[in-house]
Order: C-alpha cells, then structure tokens, then sequence
C-alpha cells in the first residue's frame, strides 16, 4: 500500500512540473520571438519486497526549436529570424540570446531590444548608428545601413548541439558560449517581421486539460491510499473482543 502512495506522489510531482510548465506555454502563446517548454517522463523502477515498483520522474524542460509563424509589422527596425540563430543582447547579468526581432532605438544612437538591452553585433559590440540619421535599415543577412552606408551587422548566433538554455526574463542564457552563424541558412532574416511564439495554443490548452485531469486523479489516488493507511491503524489499535 505504501508502494501505491510513492508512486501517486511521485506522479503528482511529475505533473506538477508539467502543469507549471504547459501553463507557462499558454501564457506565452501571443509572446514574440517565444520557444516553449517541453517536458519527459520517465519510469525509475524500484525492487523493494522482490518486488517491481515504478516511479515517475521528470527530466528538466527542453527549449522546444520549432519556427514560429512570421508576422508582418513594415516596422524597418523588426527582423524575424528564418533559421536558428539567435540575437545576442548585454542584459545587466551577461549575454542573453532572444528570438524577439523587436529592435528599438534610443535618442543616443544604440540599437536596443524591447527591454531596453543593447543588441550586439558579431563580435559583441553594441551596435549603434546616427541618432540624428534616417532611420536604419536590416537586409537579410543582418547589414545594418543608414543613408546608403553600412553601419554594421547584426550578430546571429548559434549553439552546439550539447547546449543548454536555461530561460530568464526576456530571453535564454548559455551554459556555452554561443558562436556567431555563418551559414546563410542559419542567420538570413526578415526585416518588417516579427517571429510568433512557437506555440501552439490549442493543443498547449487541451494538454493542461489533460494534465489538470491526471493531476486530479494522481491526488484521488493519493486521498484514497491515506484513507486505507488511516482505517488499518485505526483497526490494527482496537481492542478485539
């Protein structure tokens, strides 16, 4: 009966993590430049009494790659990304990688991300341009140009296949330095678009439905396993007659 009770806890923070994580996608469904979570389950099998006992456990949440829809804005400044790169900007913590093409700027000239985070180049420098100019224009492969000269190029960066992103507010941060793209196919942007969020919202809302159930269920299991646990205590304590 105890094997019973650490299974359904186990499912229970399973899914837990899994419905933290499927409401965090559903939130961000409208979000630009967005990459959701996902998460697998695995079974840990336990002998205990020769006996074969299974418990759930959840691996750590995987940047879901997938491309999101493009939205046209005619914005000059707005890029979306075609293929895997990512912007790099200088938050107050280090680099950050963010997929959001929603480039703004400043009075002083800078080139910045909606938080305000200065957008780099490839090799790390902030980018910056006339304030007093017309206002800049993106080509495809990242050149920046103000009064038909260029200015610049906007870093497009990549990770390693053994990579890990780990999400703060705004973006992603690297366990590993990421390495400017220089495939085409790899740094090419749209300017006047904006990248949706890659996820899909119906199908995020039918699996928090699911999870929501399953989490129910595991709980019912739970208050059922107690309540067994309680009446045997509550029998083996009684005088017998």
């Amino acid at each position: 009966m105890q094997s019973s009770l650490y299974v359904a806890l186990s499912a229970q923070v399973a899914l837990q993590k899994r419905l933290d994580t499927v409401a965090q996608n559903v939130a961000n469904a409208n979000t630009v430049g967005y990459r959701g979570t996902e998460m697998k389950f695995d079974s840990v099998l336990s002998a205990a009494d020769a006996q074969m006992t299974a418990f759930v456990t959840s691996k750590d949440g995987v940047v879901s790659l997938g491309a999101g829809g493009l939205i046209k804005t005619g914005n000059p400044l707005d890029v979306a990304l075609k293929g895997q790169g990512w912007l790099s900007v200088q938050a107050p913590a280090g680099r950050m990688y963010t997929r959001d093409g929603r480039i703004q700027l400043t009075t002083s000239g800078m080139l910045v991300s909606m938080r305000g985070h200065p957008v780099l180049d490839a090799g790390g420098a902030p980018m910056q341009v006339d304030p007093n100019g017309p206002t800049p224009q993106i080509a495809e492969d990242g050149t920046v140009t103000q009064n038909n000269e260029r200015v610049g190029v906007l870093g497009v960066f990549v990770f390693g296949s053994d990579a890990k992103l780990s999400r703060v507010e705004g973006g992603f941060i690297a366990d590993k330095p990421a390495i400017a793209a220089t495939d085409p196919a790899k740094s090419s942007m749209a300017s006047g678009y904006v990248e949706e969020s890659n996820v899909n919202a119906i199908k995020e809302t039918a699996r928090l439905i699911y999870v929501q159930r399953a989490f129910d269920e595991a709980a019912s299991t739970i208050q059922s396993v107690e309540s067994g646990l309680k009446s045997a205590i509550q029998s083996l304590g009684s005088p017998t007659s």
